[in-house]
């Protein structure tokens, strides 16, 4: 067996927790002591079944040899005939469908212990081909396996095979005249504005529109694509996209209003624009006299969503572009699964993407800066939301087949608002997760750790709320002291105090003495057990060696005092 690296176990542990910091869809830790039967063993929880489920999604890597959550180094120590190079083949043998080439095994040595640690790297599925393992293909379900759901099966079955490219498909029966001479000028221009630097920019005015259009990389040989006519071609000529719809609908439905538009794309996105409310809102930080106005949207991060909704739509789908305006937020809809990656990877622009689902459309736009190609584009939204003080983008309401964005116009908790007024120097990544806090969002166990390290957040799961740290920085120490609550010390003696006066009372009595003196932060369910528990140690062990006990039954039960 040949060791790849060679490092002591704590140096070991330390590296995989930075390269594989949690178990999510795309990295698996297993305790593995002995290989005999966890390669190919119990369907669902052996290494195969695991191998299937990786690809079904993005692929990852599975780290064999570590304690679950401590990743403390273990090691394998039973390899039953097992090594490197023919594990590949035993997995191979039993997931059909899985690519071999990035399939790898990695041996790590810790060589102080000795202990050995394998970290199985494990590829995508190739388009279209589940993976497949004990004839089911899986997928990963919170700390288990199930199997493929159905709407994750459709969208691997409906990716494009490798080098097509419905954007590109030249329409030979499209001519000039079917090009929107506005729209057209206006490419001329764009594009224009984007090589200014290059030598030959002072040409651009004197090329033809035939040698423009290939250029900008809207025709082939003079041949218009389809890209061309989404993107300047007349509304009429929708026909030459061979029934797939060119069209963008905007809906504001308090007012059960949708109007539609179709093309060219390229002129259609201000036309949206102008019907989107866009006003300045006020803001009020703690640490300034007057109010801080900021526009409810950013123009930019309305073009940048709608851009990115052309660009990668699935429209061999037959469906249209969906924006729709309700009072607080924004939502864009647009058909076909997020292709590369998920859009978590590109919050910090540390991921670029390898493969565009529509690659001649998207170097269409790109030549005519209407996005950009490095996966520049989700970040930015991210970084003039912040600015602006208001909640972050969200892909929360997307599905296996379509992309949804939510881009939110006014404020959803003011405490969240002012910190980031006040502490400008928040790490994003800390202020994405504070974001999903007050979105009532799932956090990770590990980055609501951070943030409790932070002192940016307090509460137990899943009710967290900013804490006494933030809430004296931004002065907002009432609404702390609604979420947090009292001792119970404090409520007992409410209790006790309020019995002693009246000399008894009812369980609804003390319900409507307490419940609005209980934490925000509980759900109404979660203050009845808390008053349920209040009164059981009272009379369970009394407070000032007095004790409560309870006289009738059912709701004519009243509560007393009982003096030892």
């Amino acid at each position: 067996m040949t060791m790849d690296n060679s490092m002591t176990a704590t140096e070991l542990q330390a590296f995989i927790k930075a390269q594989f910091p949690e178990e999510n869809e795309c990295f698996e830790w297993k305790e593995w002591r002995s290989l005999k039967s966890n390669i190919s063993g119990r369907k669902g929880e052996d290494l195969v079944s695991y191998v299937s489920a990786l690809p079904n999604m993005d692929g990852g890597c599975i780290v064999i040899g570590v304690q679950d959550k401590t990743l403390a180094v273990t090691g394998i120590q039973d390899f039953a005939d097992y090594n490197t190079e023919n594990v590949i083949h035993r997995i191979l043998g039993k997931t059909p469908s899985l690519p071999s080439m990035g399939l790898r095994v990695e041996a790590l040595l810790a060589s102080d212990t000795g202990a050995v640690v394998w970290l199985v790297h494990v590829p995508r599925h190739a388009p279209r081909q589940p993976v497949f393992a004990h004839d089911k293909a899986w997928q990963r379900d919170g700390d288990s396996l199930v199997e493929l759901r159905p709407d994750r099966l459709e969208a691997i079955l409906c990716e494009p095979l490798s080098g097509e490219d419905w954007s590109a498909v030249l329409v030979p029966q499209a001519s000039l005249q079917d090009l929107d001479p506005a729209a057209l000028a206006l490419a001329r221009k764009q594009y224009g504005d984007g090589n200014a630097s290059k030598p030959w920019a002072s040409q651009i005015t004197s090329w033809s529109d035939a040698a423009f259009l290939d250029k900008a990389r809207l025709s082939i040989n003079g041949v218009l694509t389809r890209a061309a006519l989404l993107l300047l071609g007349r509304a009429e000529c929708v026909h030459l996209l061979s029934g797939h719809p060119a069209e963008i609908a905007w809906k504001l439905p308090e007012k059960r209003v949708l109007q539609p538009y179709g093309t060219p794309f390229l002129l259609t996105v201000n036309e949206v624009l102008a019907n989107i409310r866009r006003h300045n809102i006020k803001l009020f930080p703690s640490n300034q006299l007057m109010a801080t106005e900021v526009p409810n949207y950013d123009v930019r991060v309305i073009l940048e969503a709608l851009n990115n909704c052309i660009a990668h739509q699935d429209y061999e789908r037959h469906a249209r572009i969906l924006v729709i305006e309700h009072d607080s937020h924004l939502e864009f809809h647009s058909e076909g699964a997020f292709f590369d990656g998920k859009p978590a990877d590109y919050y910090s622009h540390n991921r670029t993407p390898n493969r565009y689902r529509n690659k001649y459309l998207t170097d269409a736009m790109r030549e005519l800066g209407l996005i950009d190609r490095g996966g520049f584009g989700i970040s930015e939204m991210y970084v003039l939301q912040r600015k602006r003080f208001l909640p972050l983008p969200d892909y929360e309401l997307s599905e296996p087949l379509k992309v949804v964005v939510r881009v939110f116009g006014q404020t959803i908790d003011e405490n969240y608002a002012r910190l980031l007024m006040e502490r400008a120097d928040l790490p994003l990544k800390q202020a994405i997760w504070l974001d999903r806090v007050q979105k009532k969002s799932t956090v990770d166990d590990v980055h609501i750790a951070e943030l409790r390290k932070a002192k940016l957040i307090e509460g137990r799961k899943p009710n967290f709320f900013v804490s006494a740290h933030v809430a004296d920085a931004t002065h907002t120490r009432p609404e702390y002291t609604r979420n947090k609550g009292l001792d119970d010390h404090y409520y007992k003696t409410l209790i006790l105090k309020h019995i002693e006066q009246f000399q008894s009372a009812s369980a609804q009595d003390i319900r409507s003495l307490l419940l609005d003196k209980l934490p925000d932060s509980l759900s109404a369910h979660q203050k009845q057990v808390k008053i349920k528990n209040l009164l059981a140690a009272l009379r369970g062990t009394g407070l000032e060696n007095v004790k409560i006990t309870a006289t009738g039954a059912g709701i004519a039960t009243r509560w007393k005092l009982l003096n030892n």
